[in-house]
Protein backbone atom coordinates (compact mmCIF):
# COMPACT_ATOMS: atom_id res chain seq x y z
CA UNK A 1 0.00 0.00 0.00
CA UNK A 2 1.40 3.28 -0.46
CA UNK A 3 2.15 5.78 2.13
CA UNK A 4 1.49 9.35 0.51
CA UNK A 5 -1.38 11.26 0.53
CA UNK A 6 -2.69 14.02 -0.95
CA UNK A 7 -3.36 17.58 1.45
CA UNK A 8 -2.02 15.93 4.05
CA UNK A 9 2.09 15.70 5.33
CA UNK A 10 3.92 12.68 6.73
CA UNK A 11 5.53 13.39 9.75
CA UNK A 12 9.31 12.03 10.32
CA UNK A 13 10.83 10.85 13.72
CA UNK A 14 12.18 14.52 14.44
CA UNK A 15 8.28 16.15 14.85
CA UNK A 16 8.31 13.46 17.71
CA UNK A 17 7.64 15.69 20.36
CA UNK A 18 5.72 18.69 18.52
CA UNK A 19 2.82 15.94 17.34
CA UNK A 20 2.69 14.38 20.92
CA UNK A 21 2.63 17.54 22.57
CA UNK A 22 -0.64 18.43 20.19
CA UNK A 23 -2.17 15.07 20.65
CA UNK A 24 -1.72 15.63 24.75
CA UNK A 25 -3.17 18.91 24.73
CA UNK A 26 -6.37 17.89 22.60
CA UNK A 27 -7.05 14.84 24.78
CA UNK A 28 -6.28 16.39 28.31
CA UNK A 29 -9.92 16.69 28.69
CA UNK A 30 -10.48 13.04 27.38
CA UNK A 31 -12.76 10.94 29.53
CA UNK A 32 -10.03 7.77 29.47
CA UNK A 33 -7.30 10.95 30.44
CA UNK A 34 -8.94 11.82 32.98
CA UNK A 35 -9.51 7.95 33.82
CA UNK A 36 -6.14 7.74 34.07
CA UNK A 37 -4.91 11.04 35.51
CA UNK A 38 -7.80 12.32 37.23
CA UNK A 39 -5.57 15.55 38.66
CA UNK A 40 -5.65 17.41 36.14
CA UNK A 41 -1.97 18.75 36.46
CA UNK A 42 -0.73 15.27 36.59
CA UNK A 43 -2.68 15.01 33.47
CA UNK A 44 -0.99 17.90 31.75
CA UNK A 45 2.68 16.39 32.69
CA UNK A 46 2.52 12.85 32.02
CA UNK A 47 0.71 12.65 29.22
CA UNK A 48 2.88 14.40 25.99
CA UNK A 49 5.22 10.80 27.46
CA UNK A 50 2.34 8.57 26.72
CA UNK A 51 1.80 10.20 23.57
CA UNK A 52 5.17 9.90 22.34
CA UNK A 53 5.15 6.45 23.15
CA UNK A 54 2.37 6.04 20.76
CA UNK A 55 3.13 8.39 17.94
CA UNK A 56 7.06 6.73 17.65
CA UNK A 57 4.87 2.94 17.90
CA UNK A 58 3.28 4.48 14.13
CA UNK A 59 6.31 6.27 12.66
CA UNK A 60 8.30 2.76 13.27
CA UNK A 61 5.10 0.74 11.88
CA UNK A 62 2.88 2.57 10.69
CA UNK A 63 2.03 6.12 9.01
CA UNK A 64 1.63 9.47 11.02
CA UNK A 65 0.70 12.70 9.05
CA UNK A 66 -0.12 16.07 9.92
CA UNK A 67 -2.51 18.88 8.44
CA UNK A 68 0.70 20.59 7.54
CA UNK A 69 4.15 21.80 8.83
CA UNK A 70 2.21 24.01 11.70
CA UNK A 71 1.08 20.54 13.41
CA UNK A 72 -2.81 22.16 13.24
CA UNK A 73 -4.14 18.35 13.10
CA UNK A 74 -2.33 14.81 13.37
CA UNK A 75 -3.15 11.68 13.04
CA UNK A 76 -1.57 7.90 13.49
CA UNK A 77 -2.68 5.14 11.64
CA UNK A 78 -1.30 1.59 11.61
CA UNK A 79 -2.17 -1.25 9.28
CA UNK A 80 -3.44 -4.27 11.05
CA UNK A 81 -0.58 -6.66 10.50
CA UNK A 82 2.06 -4.44 12.76
CA UNK A 83 -1.24 -4.11 15.40
CA UNK A 84 0.16 -6.16 17.73
CA UNK A 85 2.47 -4.78 20.37
CA UNK A 86 5.44 -7.35 20.81
CA UNK A 87 7.75 -7.15 23.86
CA UNK A 88 10.71 -5.90 21.13
CA UNK A 89 7.72 -3.23 19.48
CA UNK A 90 6.69 -2.00 22.45
CA UNK A 91 10.53 -1.69 23.59
CA UNK A 92 11.84 0.15 20.57
CA UNK A 93 8.57 2.58 20.29
CA UNK A 94 9.71 3.48 24.32
CA UNK A 95 6.24 1.60 25.55
CA UNK A 96 8.02 0.03 28.85
CA UNK A 97 9.86 3.56 29.74
CA UNK A 98 6.23 5.06 29.41
CA UNK A 99 4.60 2.44 31.26
CA UNK A 100 7.51 3.16 34.49
CA UNK A 101 6.47 6.41 34.06
CA UNK A 102 3.19 5.89 34.75
CA UNK A 103 3.93 4.13 37.83
CA UNK A 104 0.57 3.13 39.72
CA UNK A 105 -1.47 3.47 36.77
CA UNK A 106 0.48 1.08 34.57
CA UNK A 107 -2.05 -1.43 35.78
CA UNK A 108 -5.23 0.74 34.20
CA UNK A 109 -3.01 0.87 31.00
CA UNK A 110 -2.33 -2.90 30.54
CA UNK A 111 -6.42 -3.62 31.11
CA UNK A 112 -7.24 -1.11 28.95
CA UNK A 113 -4.72 -2.00 26.15
CA UNK A 114 -6.52 -5.47 27.04
CA UNK A 115 -9.75 -4.89 26.68
CA UNK A 116 -9.75 -3.03 23.13
CA UNK A 117 -7.59 -5.44 21.56
CA UNK A 118 -9.84 -7.88 22.28
CA UNK A 119 -12.53 -5.60 20.91
CA UNK A 120 -10.92 -5.09 17.62
CA UNK A 121 -10.33 -8.46 17.02
CA UNK A 122 -13.93 -9.43 17.60
CA UNK A 123 -14.80 -6.76 15.17
CA UNK A 124 -11.90 -6.65 12.75
CA UNK A 125 -10.19 -9.64 11.83
CA UNK A 126 -9.73 -8.71 8.59
CA UNK A 127 -6.49 -6.65 7.33
CA UNK A 128 -7.78 -3.00 8.13
CA UNK A 129 -6.52 0.30 8.72
CA UNK A 130 -6.28 0.98 12.51
CA UNK A 131 -6.42 4.49 13.65
CA UNK A 132 -4.56 4.70 16.78
CA UNK A 133 -4.75 8.94 17.17
CA UNK A 134 -6.28 11.45 15.77
CA UNK A 135 -5.91 15.10 17.59
CA UNK A 136 -6.05 18.85 16.89
CA UNK A 137 -4.73 21.14 19.09
CA UNK A 138 -7.90 22.66 21.02
CA UNK A 139 -6.92 26.44 19.42
CA UNK A 140 -7.41 24.99 15.49
CA UNK A 141 -10.07 22.60 16.16
CA UNK A 142 -13.49 23.05 14.43
CA UNK A 143 -11.93 24.10 11.23
CA UNK A 144 -12.20 20.72 9.74
CA UNK A 145 -8.60 19.94 10.30
CA UNK A 146 -9.90 16.26 11.65
CA UNK A 147 -11.82 15.96 8.55
CA UNK A 148 -9.30 16.50 6.65
CA UNK A 149 -6.91 14.20 8.26
CA UNK A 150 -9.40 11.61 7.76
CA UNK A 151 -10.31 12.09 3.96
CA UNK A 152 -6.87 11.99 3.07
CA UNK A 153 -6.62 8.42 4.44
CA UNK A 154 -9.98 7.47 2.80
CA UNK A 155 -9.11 8.50 -0.69
CA UNK A 156 -6.59 5.46 -0.11
CA UNK A 157 -8.31 2.80 1.88
CA UNK A 158 -10.77 3.78 -0.35
CA UNK A 159 -9.37 2.55 -3.37
CA UNK A 160 -7.84 -0.24 -2.10
CA UNK A 161 -10.92 -1.81 -0.61
CA UNK A 162 -9.49 -1.25 2.79
CA UNK A 163 -11.21 -0.90 6.16
CA UNK A 164 -10.82 1.19 8.16
CA UNK A 165 -11.12 0.52 12.53
CA UNK A 166 -11.02 2.93 15.40
CA UNK A 167 -12.40 3.25 19.45
CA UNK A 168 -13.66 6.32 20.62
CA UNK A 169 -14.01 7.44 24.23
CA UNK A 170 -16.21 10.45 23.67
CA UNK A 171 -19.60 10.56 22.73
CA UNK A 172 -19.73 13.20 20.77
CA UNK A 173 -16.97 12.10 18.65
CA UNK A 174 -19.50 9.20 17.92
CA UNK A 175 -21.39 11.50 15.09
CA UNK A 176 -18.51 12.73 13.81
CA UNK A 177 -16.89 9.17 12.57
CA UNK A 178 -20.61 7.99 11.71
CA UNK A 179 -20.32 11.94 9.19
CA UNK A 180 -17.29 9.94 7.91
CA UNK A 181 -18.91 6.28 7.33
CA UNK A 182 -18.16 4.74 10.42
CA UNK A 183 -20.69 2.49 12.22
CA UNK A 184 -20.67 1.55 16.03
CA UNK A 185 -19.96 -2.45 16.03
CA UNK A 186 -19.52 -2.76 19.96
CA UNK A 187 -20.27 -0.27 23.09
CA UNK A 188 -18.64 -1.26 26.52
CA UNK A 189 -17.13 -0.06 29.30
CA UNK A 190 -13.97 -1.22 30.08
CA UNK A 191 -14.17 -3.62 33.91
CA UNK A 192 -13.67 -1.72 36.61
CA UNK A 193 -14.15 1.50 35.16
CA UNK A 194 -17.13 3.95 34.26
CA UNK A 195 -15.34 4.85 30.92
CA UNK A 196 -17.27 4.15 27.61
CA UNK A 197 -15.63 2.73 24.61
CA UNK A 198 -17.38 2.74 21.15
CA UNK A 199 -15.78 0.47 19.33
CA UNK A 200 -16.30 1.65 15.15
CA UNK A 201 -15.81 0.33 11.79
CA UNK A 202 -16.06 1.66 8.03
CA UNK A 203 -16.52 -0.97 5.29
CA UNK A 204 -14.32 -1.35 2.52
CA UNK A 205 -15.08 1.10 -0.14
CA UNK A 206 -17.98 2.63 1.92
Amino acid sequence: MGDEMSGVMRLSRDRLKPAAEVIARAFQDYPLSVYFHPDENERRERQPYAFQAVIRYCLLYGEVYATSPNLEGVAAWIHSDKAHRTLWRNIRSGGLSVLFRLGRRTMQHRAYGEFVNAMRKRYAPMPHMYLQVIGVDPVHQGKGYASALLRAMFARTDGEGLPCYLETQAEKNVAIYEHHGFRVVEEGKMPGSDVRTWAMLRERGH
